[in-house]
């Protein structure tokens, strides 16, 4: 039986597709797509104008794991990288490497904030098996409607005024040369 080159293209095409729907293959395709998204979008800090302020910043949050308790008030003055993420979600698990690269590098400048509703337990298996040592919360009141989100993973960058600089839906590479400059520039205002 002679293989045509359909007959590789559909192999291959179906491979892909299996391969994206298993659970080793899905978080790394996302994380291939979050890197070229990266490479294609370069972030870029919104000129001071056209940043959102945020109503209130008096959110409540519950340490849960690598935190104390605090309020997002209480951050005033700081750059803070605010994260909504579930250990389910697909998404998630595949911009956490980015995520733990930038945090290395920029914790004790940025102020890292991740919020779950998955239960400490979960999270604390989830981090050692990857890993991780983010400072993670739990919600003990309601944000304000411009920080909420119904999507995961959601990230809000706010700079040191509590004025949200960028919001990004869905999987990034926060570990990119664009979102470093970016991080920089912001710390520098």
């Amino acid at each position: 039986m002679k293989i045509s080159k359909k007959m590789i293209s559909n192999i291959l095409f179906y491979g892909l597709i299996i391969f994206i729907l298993t659970p080793y293959g899905r978080p790394k395709f996302l994380q291939a797509v979050s890197y070229v998204k990266s490479l294609i979008i370069t972030p870029s800090a919104k000129n001071v104008a056209d940043r959102t302020p945020i109503s209130t910043m008096d959110l409540a949050l519950k340490g849960m794991v690598n935190a104390k308790d605090i309020n997002l008030k209480d951050l005033k003055g700081k750059v803070v990288f605010l994260n909504y993420w579930a250990t389910w979600c697909p998404p998630c698990r595949a911009e956490m490497p980015s995520i733990q690269q930038l945090y290395n590098d920029y914790k004790d400048k940025i102020a890292f904030v991740f919020i779950t509703n998955d239960p400490k337990e979960k999270v604390v298996q989830f981090y050692q098996d990857k890993k991780h040592n983010f400072p993670t919360y739990q919600l003990a009141s309601n944000p304000a409607p411009e920080i909420s989100t119904r999507s995961l993973p959601t990230t809000f960058i706010i700079d040191k005024n509590g004025r949200i600089v960028t919001k990004e839906v869905g999987a990034s590479n926060w570990n990119s040369t664009g979102y470093r400059k970016m991080f920089d520039a912001l710390l520098a205002e």
